[in-house]
């Protein structure tokens, strides 16, 4: 048997046929128990008085115990030609209800299988359907799905989380290739620019002043695309979850990166205000330190002089809020997506590459946290990173 409908077919009809053997044998059994008495009750009536059997001189046995028998009594030669005759007939009888049985059996049983192969193709046709289905699946059908109508059930509740599977893989397959696009285009900026400062800039003998501004733009440009395969990197790395775990205390990473920016800070004329109690969480050191990072980073690069950065750590989580430009609250989730920026590319030294927040949001997920983030009605963004904590 090579296919689940033959499996299926086997079982339920073996259990049907064996269902149907074990009534016929019941039947029999019930019958043939009570079935010479019966007959022997019947015909002792119909005997004449006096009657013998010629064949021989039959001996007298005990009459039975029914309730003729209790009200009238019989000649020993009457009661030899019942007992024969009641013999015979009960043999007939049960041979013939064995005839009728066996017959009736292997109708039954051939039913059996037939309406046994029927219902089985009734049952597993969902799965062929969702077979059929997954081998057309490519790139290009993603959008198709099951909708499988079908009463609730095991099979129902399959094709339904067929449908969800296939929902997260179209998912996943636009976000890889929004990504890929993004970052090809993130990375042919820098080698444009790179490749007009040496076809331009350095044509027909420059003066010494602009081949060392040529060199300090390409030295920019290098660093730029060094921060961004570096991005890349990360984000790819917290995709993949956590290589190892231990307790790290983010109070302590976050008032350390705090003191790490904060020349930047001041360079930026940025008030940073921190309000710290301690928050241990189970993770990844090295990550942890760049979702802080990353996180008040963002909030003084996407300020104005003047602003100010608080940065909250406690049991609620991690907190960091700061001014700067208005941003529209419709495009707050889309922040988090990679390439994503909250105001138009100005190829600004330091602007980044536009992965903050996604390297934010990787890094939460595979920490089993999450991170989410509001617009502040004067300006600027709130973003919030809910982290499991330890004891």
């Amino acid at each position: 048997m090579s296919s689940e409908r033959a499996r299926l077919t086997a079982l339920y009809g073996g259990l049907l046929v064996l269902a149907g053997a074990l009534l016929m044998g019941l039947v029999y059994l019930l019958v043939s128990e009570g079935l010479y008495a019966s007959v022997l009750t019947a015909v002792a009536p119909a005997v004449p008085d006096g009657a013998a059997i010629r064949s021989g001189v039959a001996s007298a046995p005990e009459p039975p115990v029914s309730y003729w028998a209790q009200t009238k009594v019989m000649e020993p030669g009457q009661y030899a030609v019942a007992r024969r005759v009641s013999t015979a007939a009960g043999d007939a009888a049960l041979n013939q209800l064995l005839t009728v049985s066996g017959v009736s059996l292997a109708v039954y049983s051939a039913l059996s299988v037939a309406l046994a192969w029927w219902m089985a193709g009734r049952v597993l046709r969902p799965v062929g359907v969702i077979t059929a289905r997954a081998r057309r699946l490519s790139g290009s059908n993603l959008h198709e799905r099951l909708a499988l109508k079908a009463p609730p059930g095991e099979l129902k509740e399959l094709a339904d989380t067929f449908d969800g599977m296939l929902d997260r893989i179209e998912e996943l397959v636009a976000a890889r290739q929004r990504f890929a696009a993004n970052a090809a285009h993130e990375l042919r900026t820098p080698l444009a620019v790179q490749r007009a400062a040496a076809e331009i800039g350095l044509a027909d003998d420059p003066p010494p002043e602009k081949v060392a501004w040529i060199r300090d733009k390409l030295i920019d440009t290098a660093v730029g695309s060094e921060q961004l395969i570096e991005g890349l990197l990360l984000l790819a790395v917290s995709d993949e979850g956590l290589r190892r775990r231990e307790r790290v205390g983010l109070d302590a990473t976050a008032a350390t990166v705090t003191e790490a920016l904060e020349a930047e800070a001041k360079a930026r004329s940025i008030t940073v205000e921190a309000e710290v109690r301690p928050l241990p969480v189970e993770g990844d050191p090295v990550l942890l330190d760049h979702l802080v990072h990353n996180l008040v980073a963002n909030a003084l690069r996407h300020n104005h002089p003047g602003g100010t950065v608080r940065i909250r750590v406690g049991p609620g989580g991690l907190e960091v809020a700061n001014t700067g430009p208005v941003v529209d609250p419709a495009t707050v989730p889309l922040l988090f997506e990679p390439f994503r920026r909250a105001q138009a590319r100005r190829h600004a030294p330091g602007e980044g590459a536009g992965l903050g927040l996604s390297i934010v949001a990787s890094i939460a997920r595979a920490h089993g946290g999450e991170a989410s983030a509001t617009a502040n009605p004067g300006g600027g963004l709130t973003v919030r990173v809910v982290l499991p904590t330890c004891a």
